[in-house]
């Protein structure tokens, strides 16, 4: 497992920027294989008709992970460079920023905050209504930690 982030700030090499710029970053995957290509066409051509397989079948693989390549399209002007991870590894997590200070459950918090507030405005009213048959005023109570933050929108 390999964390990358979405965005990545570094060198764009195109004519047009030359510059360090905002790059997006994605995980490059290989395309399907054309069959106008003249090996898959002289390979079809080969195979048709009878006597089976005629070239071999490659079995003795050796490795178990490839190498991960990160496509890095510029934000600018849209040039798109490759840059190889050199530690093969199987699964590509991409990570917003934390500059940006979006993490990994930032919309899992966004959605409880958005369900906090609502629950907030309900417990303060409650407690204002029985504070109010207690005959004590709400100045002088002193409301719980999370009840400060129901007011920032």
């Amino acid at each position: 497992m390999v964390n990358v982030p979405k965005t990545k700030k570094t060198y764009c090499k195109s004519k047009e920027c030359r510059k360090h710029t905002l790059h997006k970053v994605t995980q490059y995957k290989k395309g399907k294989d054309s069959l106008a290509a003249q090996g898959k066409r002289r390979y079809d051509r080969k195979q048709s008709g009878y006597g089976g397989q005629t070239k071999p079948v490659f079995h003795k693989k050796a490795k178990t992970t490839k190498k991960i390549v990160l496509r890095l399209q510029c934000q600018g002007c849209k040039h798109v460079s490759q840059h190889p991870i050199k530690v093969g590894a199987s699964i590509l997590r991409s990570v917003e920023t934390r500059k940006g200070r979006e993490h990994l459950c930032s919309r899992s918090l966004e959605f409880l905050s958005c369900l906090a507030i609502p629950l907030c405005w309900i417990m303060l009213f409650h407690l204002t209504f029985v504070m109010y048959f207690m005959e004590k005023t709400p100045k002088c109570y002193k409301l719980p930690m999370i009840f400060h933050r129901c007011y920032v929108f």
